[in-house]
């Protein structure tokens, strides 16, 4: 009898489940459920030692007697009860750096979109207006970067590598990628406003986060600056934004999350020229679940072992 029971809950779709499955063969001494209802996610729950989910909810909690390990399939944790899992005892483990790849090219693909004027382009052509506009060069400006994490780390590497100067924030700046020109501590967020011609929020929701990208931030950027928002849509202050961007006081905005999903129809972010709107899919790549159990495979390596302090990406 295997000693580890995994599950894979029903809120994933069919294919990804099974994708998941496929991957999860390769596990030793290990039993995979693949639960296909809500009922079979309960019933599975109860003997599960690890399980596969973007979150946790408390009847989850309730009836798991032998759970051991969460491991997310998000990079984020907002959506987990930290203090509910750290009393039970429950190591929990998140995918930070599956969505690096494709936010980064998403990012990318904005700032470039914004700055070789593509998207006004496209607008122009079906106005059938031939306009000779090119815009400017990207590698002529500089992207700073708010939380030079996994995402961050990589849409650094990328804006360095079309030629941008980057700067940045993290925590530890002793481990900022080396694609970063500057990078300053957290706390001095202000000396990478100041000099941003692009500005990608990159960071984790927190507490210390939510509503960071404030009126006063903005005000600090130049007035020509670019906010780039790919993390939580909270962590960037919503109206300040639109009336900074309806004023002039920033050139324009690619936004991929908002305070509220979807987007309200009376939102007035629709209607702004200058910004570009997207529903929340820069990490949606058909890799993602490949790259979801490549991070599980290694953590539960660490899971048999008795070593969860190895494991990758470790919150609790």
């Amino acid at each position: 009898m295997s000693s580890h029971e995994i599950l894979i809950p029903h809120r994933y779709d069919r294919a990804d489940r099974e994708r998941l499955a496929v991957r999860f063969d390769e596990l030793d001494d290990a039993d995979v459920t693949v639960a296909t209802t809500p009922d079979e996610t309960l019933s599975g729950i109860e003997t599960a030692t690890a399980v596969l989910s973007p979150s946790v909810s408390e009847e989850w909690l309730d009836r798991a007697s032998n759970l051991a390990w969460v491991q997310g399939s998000t990079a984020g944790y907002d959506h987990y009860d930290l203090d509910a899992l750290e009393a039970a005892g429950i190591t929990l483990t998140t995918a930070s750096g599956v969505h690096g790849q494709p936010i980064g090219e998403w990012a990318l693909g904005a700032m470039l979109g914004i700055e070789r004027d593509l998207f006004a382009a496209r607008d122009r052509q079906r106005e059938g207006l031939w306009l000779r506009e090119s815009g400017g060069e990207l590698a002529s400006k500089t992207v700073g970067i708010v939380g030079l994490g996994a995402i961050g780390g990589r849409i650094a590497e990328l804006a360095a590598a079309v030629g941008c100067r980057v700067v940045g924030t993290k925590r530890d700046p002793s481990t900022a990628p080396d694609a970063v020109d500057e990078v300053y501590p957290a706390d001095e967020l202000d000396e990478v406003l100041r000099q941003t011609d692009y500005l990608v929020v990159a960071c984790p929701l927190t507490d210390e986060t939510r509503g960071l990208i404030d009126r006063s931030a903005m005000r600090t950027m130049p007035r020509d600056a670019v906010v780039v928002n790919i993390a939580r849509g909270d962590v960037v202050d919503e109206e300040a934004l639109v009336e900074s961007l309806q004023q002039g006081r920033l050139a324009g905005a690619a936004l991929d999350v908002f305070s509220t999903e979807p987007l309200p129809d009376d939102s007035p972010l629709w209607d702004l020229p200058n910004v570009l709107v997207t529903p929340h899919v820069s990490g949606s790549t058909p890799h993602y679940y490949d790259r979801v159990a490549e991070i599980f495979i290694e953590n539960y390596d660490h899971f048999v072992a008795g070593t969860p302090e190895e494991m990758r990406n470790r919150v609790v």
